[in-house]
């Protein structure tokens, strides 16, 4: 039996022994700096649901349970040590996840992973439970594969605007912003390919950040019936509680493979608009702090996406650069990383031969 096919087998053994579906759970996602944080914070204020900090760890689970020595210690590492450091942002003690993964009969990784998200609910007296974490939208199929009451929330935000407030982050760590037109391309690539995927998806809504600000108790009513969960008006309330809420996230997060250090309350400070009541001055903050250039090389990588999602444009639409050539772009961007994993496994090849 070939090598692959027996890594299938095994993942699908361990989510065979999956318990019965669970009620529908919000997993809030979209590019970074998209309102994600403020939906997060008013669906928590849910007197039935807690959505803890970004989890990061969901896809590693999911990986690691191809292997061959996946048991709940190996489940339980990959979370408290993965490498997005946020094991202390849930508030949680390791032996009493370990003590929840080893009376799973049998164990797998569906009841694994509902069983970190139902402890965590129930250390904040929730019986249900969600999550928010903007980088799930790339791989939204593949969770839902091994978490079938996973409903995704994409909230999307005037590109412009997401990327002043992303370039205004990474200013305060001392490093330069990212120029107009690429922050327009990863942006449009974003929203693109997450739609794309959709297509592939069960459960999967728009919600627009400007629409959240501006009339939101329609939006979380819209919200609540994608999940199946019953309107609860404390949650226009969430910014009572935010900065108590926030407080998990207070601690620093220190350098790992790769990931600089991040001081503590520096992502405090990041969601401080949280604390507040939904904000208009927070809508087309573009037309305040982007010089006509700069929205100029925006648009014109962008500008026609800008359009089809309804948001004002101030270029003509002549001076944008077509979808039919973002297209032709996606395609010289894959070949090269084709060619990229070719020339590796070339190199690979010859270095074993020598």
């Amino acid at each position: 039996m070939p090598f692959d096919y027996s890594i299938r087998q095994l993942r699908y053994r361990r989510l065979r022994g999956r318990s019965e579906t669970v009620p529908p759970a919000p997993f809030v996602v979209g590019v970074g700096r998209s309102g994600t944080t403020l939906l997060r914070m008013m669906l928590d204020a849910h007197p039935q649901l807690a959505v803890p900090p970004e989890t990061h760890f969901v896809l590693q689970v999911i990986q690691r349970s191809g292997r061959l020595r996946f048991n709940p210690k190996v489940a339980r590492q990959t979370i408290v040590e993965d490498e997005h450091r946020r094991w202390n942002d849930f508030g949680l003690d390791p032996d009493d996840l370990l003590a929840r993964f080893e009376a799973l009969e049998p164990f797998n990784t569906t009841d694994a992973l509902r069983a970190f998200y139902g402890l965590y609910a129930e250390q904040h007296g929730k019986s249900r439970w969600g999550d928010k974490t903007p980088d799930y939208v790339r791989k939204m199929k593949k969770i839902q594969n091994t978490l079938p009451e996973a409903r995704f929330i994409h909230v999307i935000r005037d590109g412009r605007d997401a990327g002043l407030s992303q370039n205004s982050r990474i200013k305060r760590r001392g490093k330069q912003p990212v120029p107009p037109r690429e922050m327009a391309r990863r942006w449009r690539k974003r929203i693109l390919k997450s739609r794309d995927d959709a297509a592939r998806v069960d459960g999967y809504i728009e919600v627009r950040y400007e629409d959240l600000i501006g009339d939101t108790e329609r939006v979380l009513r819209r919200v609540c019936e994608h999940v199946e969960l019953d309107y609860d008006p404390a949650m226009l309330s969430y910014h009572e509680r935010a900065e108590e809420r926030l407080q998990e996230m207070a601690g620093a997060l220190p350098a790992k493979k790769g990931r600089p250090e991040r001081e503590a309350g520096e992502r405090i400070a990041a969601h401080a608009m949280t604390t507040k009541p939904p904000s208009e001055e927070r809508v087309a903050v573009w037309k305040r702090e982007m010089s006509e250039p700069e929205n100029a090389e925006y648009e014109a990588a962008a500008g026609h996406l800008l359009d089809e999602l309804g948001y004002e444009t101030a270029t003509p639409r002549e001076s944008w650069s077509p979808p039919e050539e973002w297209a032709r772009s996606k395609e010289r961007a894959d070949r090269g990383a084709a060619g990229g994993r070719a020339g590796l496994l070339s190199r690979l090849r010859r270095g074993l031969r020598g």
